[in-house]
């Protein structure tokens, strides 16, 4: 049963307790205290006992008549709304899904509560698991047949009542689906041990993204911007490659609008001095572009002669281009005489209150939440500071910004339907069940499924995304250094489950 009321009581319970650890400076319960003991039993109790195996009579007990359970999903509920959930759902008597709850090692963390010294409550965090198995009446929870299906945060607020601690505030939230056995570790979700793990792998700073329901839900950053300087969660990265989709959406945009065509010759607004005269020229269009079908090499700058040319006939292969990116700019700013920094204001960054992405350097760029890039040895690269928008390259954001920019894409905010299908067409293969669609590779996943995705890789930069549109989830990875594609792995896996690892399969090929 859902009740519908104001979230109020949520923020004075929240803003009370976090008053009252400020006031009293109080700090955590140690593993071998009395009280973090008392509280792990109770919590047994609630899941291992209650919860776990359907023992309704010993949840109903462990909780006060007063209890507030708020949820992220399903609202407040009191007492008896909790035992009827519990009665009616979870533990009905026919086939049905039975759950078990398993609390992630390591993220337990219990804070006394005083008044006028005496102790009156406990406010227990933590992280959990959770498991699905389908059974029919009478027969035994199998563990070995049961599924990870999500995971979660919770508050708990045990007060002593009558000298019995009782449960009276429940918070459960940051629910996220996953996909499969996940690695029982506090990592990423315990920040001492990620910083650990970072320093074994000489990472300095690690970003990360979090898309469920379409909505980016969460923003971890890990490490220092510099010594004794921690990264905070809007740190402004250099993401290299991922300026591409920027690029890509732009143009997408004025065609879904009918203010440019896919498949017109470049030609009609720019030529480059360099293939004037080349017959291939005409054919050079945006749809190839986007698809990394030019003919162009990366840059220019590859070729012994320094200049322009075509490797083939364009939409016969497929070659990586940040070329092909930057002809397609100089393109759209002949068209509609703007620059690209102002095209994608307009259409990007101001709808989507990107405040802290730009294509140009300039002294709007906060120098204190700047990740500064580095090399494998802990040397500092010069940051690029473009003067003119480079379509293909050195973007400055942060998770927040990107990552709202890719629930845009996913949600196809300002793409028409038909824009859409062909953003995630398979436009050209570039190695088994992985393709280029338009502005973003694709991977196939099986059973009609498929992830979108692009990377970004520079001096100090490796960057990489994923949006996953049927089940409206999505990953953002941003490391400054250049091996920092050495934590993708765990990280991939963490957070995308059997769908990371189909897309590290299809990698790794």
């Amino acid at each position: 049963m859902k009740i519908n009321t104001s979230f109020f009581p949520l923020k004075i319970f929240l803003v009370g307790i976090l008053c009252l650890q400020f006031q009293l400076g109080i700090s955590q319960e140690q593993k071998n205290s009395p009280l973090y003991k008392t509280i792990m039993t109770k919590d047994s109790l609630l899941f291992n006992i209650g919860f776990n195996t359907c023992d309704i009579s010993v949840s109903e007990s462990l909780c006060s008549d007063q209890l507030e359970f708020y949820h992220d999903k399903n609202g407040l509920s009191n007492k008896t709304d909790f035992v009827k959930t519990m009665k009616n759902g979870l533990c009905a008597s026919p086939s049905t899904y039975q759950s078990r709850r398993e609390l992630i090692d390591e993220s337990t963390k219990i804070y006394p509560l005083y008044k006028n010294g005496v102790l009156y409550a406990a406010l227990q965090n933590g992280i959990h698991y959770f498991y699905e198995n389908k059974t029919n009446k009478g027969e035994p929870f199998l563990k070995e047949n049961e599924k990870l299906v999500g995971k979660a945060r919770f508050s708990h607020l045990w007060v002593l009542e009558n000298n019995d601690w009782k449960l009276k505030r429940i918070l459960s939230y940051d629910h996220q689906p996953t996909n499969s056995v996940e690695e029982k570790s506090a990592l990423f979700d315990n920040e001492q041990e990620t910083e650990k793990w970072l320093k074994e792998n000489n990472v300095p700073t690690l970003g990360i993204g979090i898309i469920s329901d379409g909505k980016l839900k969460q923003v971890k950053v890990f490490g220092k911007l510099k010594r004794n300087v921690s990264a905070p969660y809007n740190t402004i990265w250099n993401v290299a490659s991922l300026t591409k989709p920027v690029t890509a959406v732009v143009t997408l945009k004025l065609i879904s609008q009918g203010k440019w065509d896919l498949d017109e010759p470049l030609s009609k607004y720019w030529t480059d001095p360099d293939i004037a005269k080349d017959p291939y020229l005409k054919l050079l269009t945006t749809r190839f572009v986007l698809s990394h079908q030019t003919g162009f090499p990366n840059w220019r700058s590859n070729n012994e002669s320094k200049k322009l040319d075509f490797k083939f006939k364009p939409g016969t292969q497929y070659q990586y281009s940040g070329e092909g990116f930057e002809y397609l700019r100089k393109a759209l700013e002949k068209k509609f005489h703007k620059t690209l920094d102002q095209l994608a204001s307009e259409l990007i960054f101001e709808p989507l209150k990107m405040n802290d992405s730009q294509l140009v350097w300039s002294d709007k760029i906060d120098l204190s939440r700047y990740a500064m890039n580095y090399d494998n040895q802990g040397n500092a690269y010069e940051p690029t500071k473009n003067k003119t928008a480079n379509a293909a390259d050195d973007l400055l954001t942060t998770i927040e910004d990107y990552g709202n920019f890719l629930c845009s894409v996913m949600n196809s905010e300002g793409l028409s339907p038909k824009v859409f299908e062909e953003m995630i067409s398979h436009q050209i293969s570039t190695k088994k069940d992985k393709y280029f669609g338009l502005g973003f590779e694709i991977y196939d996943l099986g059973n009609q499924d498929y992830a979108l995705s692009h990377g970004g890789a520079d001096k100090g930069v490796q960057t990489i995304v994923f949006m996953l549109p049927k089940t409206k989830q999505g990953l953002i990875i941003f490391t400054n250094v250049d091996d920092g594609y050495k934590v993708y792995g765990k990280t991939i896996q963490h957070y995308l489950g059997e769908i990371g690892n189909r897309i590290i399969s299809i990698e790794t090929k």
